[in-house]
């Protein structure tokens, strides 16, 4: 059980940055503990509201039980006591031979979630129900058994490229109205309607709830649309310079907000681009710019190939980003 009410999560969550962490491995396929623990210390040390686990940067759906709880425990004893700690949560892989099984495997997911130091929820979309008969339905029911564990949760709203499911506002609708739901994430890449279509949703039909985008390509316009929080994959690096836009527009000092978006947005097209399973890897790339990690420990077992040149043009974003003056 999470030692966080749902209110004391939105009060967290509100104006904060939450990095969705990668984890670092090695070519070997093997967690580097080592920079792990180092990068852990790094961020605890950063001015973010806590961080996310095991969501898609995690790769939350393809470790194995036992990476999963050490990554956790990591983030939980470098992490001070006001720090919110979110594991992403959902169905896994090896239980998707029936619809009751893949939904038994979340709640237990779940579960081991909140014994090991997690404080609240967020619910990956369940793609294997995705345009079955009954959808709507094995959705909510899904989510209204994690709901039922007494966390707070944060629905997740990911676009279908990613594994995600594009919720229609009626089944949003119903999401929104469960017990424990805190707030919903927003992450849907490309579409910006999509984003305003929701945004509008939540501030007309539930101001209670937590706008959180995830919108790492337009994150400063994602936060004029309504959102009052980050829960982003670009967060785990470059986190200071985010924490800063966030700041600045919660401050309303507008000036300071346009060039830290402009400086966002730049990092944004060095990181997300094609083939776009390859931000988790230019993700590591950047912690290893950033001096936090070595290379040996930047790989994504899951991702794809990237090109030399690639970790070369990142490095100049970052070192001229670093290089402008203070905004």
């Amino acid at each position: 059980m999470s030692t966080v009410k749902i209110e004391d999560c939105r009060g967290r969550l509100i104006h904060g940055l939450i990095p969705a962490v990668p984890v670092p491995f090695n070519s070997r396929g093997e967690i580097a503990r080592d920079a792990q623990k180092c990068y852990a210390s790094f961020l605890a040390q950063e001015p973010i509201a806590g961080v996310a686990v095991w969501a898609h940067t995690g790769r939350g759906l393809h470790l194995s039980r036992l990476q999963r709880l050490e990554v956790l425990e990591s983030w939980a004893q470098a992490l001070g006591a006001g720090s919110l700690i979110v594991a992403g949560v959902g169905g896994l892989r090896e239980a998707s031979a029936d619809f009751p099984a893949y939904t038994n495997s979340a709640v237990e997911m779940a579960r081991d979630a909140l014994g090991h130091g997690a404080h609240a929820l967020l619910i990956h979309p369940p793609r294997l129900f995705h345009g079955v008969k009954d959808s709507d339905e094995l959705i909510l029911d899904f989510h209204s058994r994690i709901a039922e564990l007494g966390a707070p949760v944060i629905l997740f709203h990911l676009y279908e490229a990613a594994g995600g499911i594009l919720y229609s506002p009626q089944l949003l609708r119903r999401l929104l109205s469960l017990p424990n739901v805190a707030g919903i994430k927003l992450a849907t890449l490309d579409s910006v309607m999509t984003f305003q279509d929701v945004a509008g949703l939540i501030a007309e039909e539930f101001p209670e709830q937590i706008l959180i985008t995830g919108e790492d390509r337009f994150l400063g316009y994602s936060l004029m649309c309504g959102a009052r929080s980050a829960l982003v994959g670009m967060g785990a690096a470059a986190t200071s310079l985010q924490s800063q836009l966030l700041e600045s527009f919660f401050d309303g000092r507008s000036a300071e907000f346009l060039e830290l978006s402009r400086r966002v947005d730049r990092l944004s097209q060095a990181l997300f681009i094609a083939p776009m399973e390859g931000y988790i890897r230019r993700v590591l790339w950047a912690l290893v710019h950033e001096g936090v990690m070595g290379l040996e420990s930047a790989s994504d077992p899951w991702g794809p190939e990237l090109a030399e040149g690639e970790f070369i043009r990142l490095g100049k974003v970052l070192k001229d980003l670093k290089a402008e003056p203070p905004p």
